[in-house]
């Protein structure tokens, strides 16, 4: 029995249980899109996924989701292969990249990517990041003196995002084992981290162009 966020979920065609996640096994109609990207590929929630096989997934659902497969069906199922076409690229591209794969996943349990803010500068990163604030702003004001120190700060944090890769990576090697919720708190800290270097590096590569 196919069920959604605890409700069983019933053909709208035919009114039975689909029993599959995309055509109901009843009357083979087209059922609306899931609620999770996961779900939808057939995948467990977990975060470490063969890319191979979920590039294979997609351009077969691609095929027998596609519009053009349906131009002679009710035009309810026709505007759900419209739907079902605009949701497997959404949840493909979501999916196959691992930052948004893990933000997705911390959605799927209620924990989404908070807000930048300037008082979210990591503890280890606080002295540094004055130092930068002030040297971007002496750059903008036409100091060039400063260019060199900028250079540093960006491959220091090219280094730092590469290291938080690695950690994050470690995270979902742990999710995948252990599907505890200390383990989803782990990756909620080392994507805010990254979010944060992340930016820091966009605006220091903005300033070098």
């Amino acid at each position: 029995m196919l069920t959604q966020i605890g409700q069983t979920v019933t053909c709208w065609n035919c009114g039975k249980s689909p029993e599959e996640v995309h055509f109901c096994s009843h009357c083979e109609s087209l059922q609306p899109p899931t609620t999770d990207y996961f779900e939808y590929f057939g995948l467990p929630r977990k975060l470490q996924i063969d890319l191979g096989a979920l590039e294979q997934s997609f351009y077969r659902l691609s095929r027998r989701l596609h519009p053009d497969v349906y131009f002679r069906r009710p035009e309810r199922e026709r505007q759900l292969a419209v739907d079902a076409t605009a949701w497997l690229n959404d949840a493909y591209r979501t999916l196959k990249d691992p930052v948004a794969r893990g933000e997705y996943l911390l959605d799927l349990y209620g924990m989404k990517k908070s807000e930048q803010k300037s008082s979210n500068v990591p503890p280890e990163l606080l002295e540094e990041v004055f130092d930068l604030n002030m040297a971007l702003e002496e750059i903008r004001t036409g100091d060039d003196s400063v260019r060199p120190q900028l250079i540093e700060a960006k491959a220091k944090f090219e280094n730092l995002l590469e290291e938080v890769d690695h950690s994050l990576e470690a995270g979902f090697g742990e999710w995948d084992r252990t599907e505890s919720r200390d383990a989803l708190e782990k990756i909620y800290s080392v994507l805010n981290r990254r979010n944060y270097i992340r930016n820091l590096l966009r605006d220091v590569n903005a300033e070098l162009v």
